[in-house]
């Protein structure tokens, strides 16, 4: 899960729906709810019961279709079990044909492990001079971008812990022989190659100040994360889908633009994880899909939620200790977005790629039968998202053409200054 943003069309990059490491912002639209008519019990033994007026009503109807909609939800995706068994777990790779960060990087044990020796010794320095000619040129702008990439793949333990709170898809025990509990600690196990391979290159490379990247990493995990209703499984698989494409693309533009400059290790070590990325947004994807058959009004209202909400990315609370946390334009985070943005790592267009995408994948405009009143809004609103994205890109990019460029040093590459988008 790595790149940290999905953009909205003003800004850019990754937190995912912003940069994949971004999120977006739209006005949300107050819902209708059923109000709950209940008769006044009659009295009892002298003493008056509790009468339903019409204002206790209209708050606890809310509240109470709220939690029924959730508990049909949650019966609905643990319905899925055998359905994930068949259909998802086999997306997960074997451990023993499994690649590892070991298989990307120079060897410290070369020569067999055998106490090392000067052959050894001098075969890893020799990998390592390779690779380090290789890395230096890669611009500054990339780097960054890669950093942030792996301090949002490195805060891992945060996405593992959302994904067990999400009722009927979460590991209840740790050890939970269930479907849905294995693929999320199989799709951990895969996902914590990411970070490493990513850390240990960059730190390979002496192209970037570790102790800062480090603590960013660390401030991160403290800061943790916030999920639109982290507990329902619908808007939890409709996040995994587009977080996991999200990154796919933002990984793939990074190992482009690392052949483009010369770095040939570095080129094949985001081709590796972004073809991870897309195995496991074929799971997230098909998961969908799959209950948009079950359930069309309450996947299409989730989707909208989820469109419409202040959608939090992985790495939108990063902090190097010396800039500003959360969305603000000063934050680490916004300017991370900003430069992904600029370099093609990340881009708006690719939120609205993104969004076409998932709405066409999951045949949102064809759906019909079973939508209610609230679900054919959420319908319409959809259908007409990404048309709306772009023209708020045009707009963005007619503004960027007028306004002066800006820069901003970053911590993770020794305080040099890049160029935002």
């Amino acid at each position: 899960m790595a790149s940290s943003c999905l953009p909205v069309a003003a800004t850019a990059s990754s937190a995912w729906l912003c940069c994949p490491n971004h999120h977006v912002h739209t006005s949300s639209r107050s819902r209708k709810h059923l109000l709950l008519g209940r008769s006044a019990p009659a009295r009892t033994r002298g003493r008056r019961a509790p009468v339903w007026t019409a204002a206790a009503a209209t708050a606890a109807a809310p509240a109470d279709t709220a939690a029924s909609a959730r508990r049909e939800q949650v019966e609905i995706a643990r319905s899925l079990n055998a359905w994930v068994e068949e259909n998802m777990l086999p997306l997960l790779s074997p451990v023993d044909s499994a690649w590892q960060p070991h298989d990307f990087l120079p060897c410290s044990a070369a020569g067999g492990g055998s106490g090392g020796g000067g052959e050894a010794l001098a075969a890893f320095t020799e990998g390592v001079a390779e690779l380090r000619a290789g890395a230096a040129g890669v611009p500054d702008e990339v780097l960054v971008c890669l950093v942030g990439n792996m301090v949002t793949e490195e805060a891992l333990p945060t996405y593992q812990s959302m994904g067990n709170r999400a009722e009927g898809l979460a590991d209840a025990t740790g050890v939970s022989p269930l479907p849905w509990a294995r693929w999320l600690r199989g799709w951990t196990a895969e996902e914590n190659r990411h970070g490493d391979l990513l850390n240990r290159y960059l730190y390979l490379s002496g192209r970037v100040d570790m102790r800062q990247v480090e603590a960013t990493v660390h401030h991160l995990l403290r800061n943790g994360m916030e999920m639109l209703v982290p507990a329902s499984p619908y808007h939890g698989l409709i996040y995994g889908a587009f977080q996991e494409r999200a990154t796919f693309i933002s990984h793939g533009h990074t190992a482009r633009l690392a052949g483009q400059h010369g770095d040939r290790a570095l080129a094949k070590i985001c081709g590796v994880i972004a073809a991870d990325e897309r195995r496991h947004e074929a799971g997230y994807t098909m998961a969908s899909a799959r209950l948009f058959e079950l359930d069309p009004d309450g996947m299409a209202r989730a989707l909208a939620d989820v469109m419409r909400g202040k959608v939090t990315m992985p790495g939108q609370l990063m902090s190097d200790g010396r800039d500003g946390d959360g969305d603000g334009e000063r934050s680490l985070f916004a300017r991370f977005s900003a430069v992904a943005e600029r370099a093609g790592v990340y881009t708006a267009r690719d939120y609205g790629d993104l969004v076409e995408h998932f709405v066409r994948r999951w045949r949102v405009a064809e759906l019909a039968a079973g939508l209610s009143g609230e679900g054919r809004r959420a319908q319409e609103y959809l259908c007409g998202l990404a048309p709306k994205i772009r023209r708020m890109e045009e707009l963005a990019h007619r503004r960027a053409a007028r306004s002066e460029l800006a820069m901003a040093r970053f911590s993770w590459i020794f305080d040099r200054p890049v160029m935002l988008g």
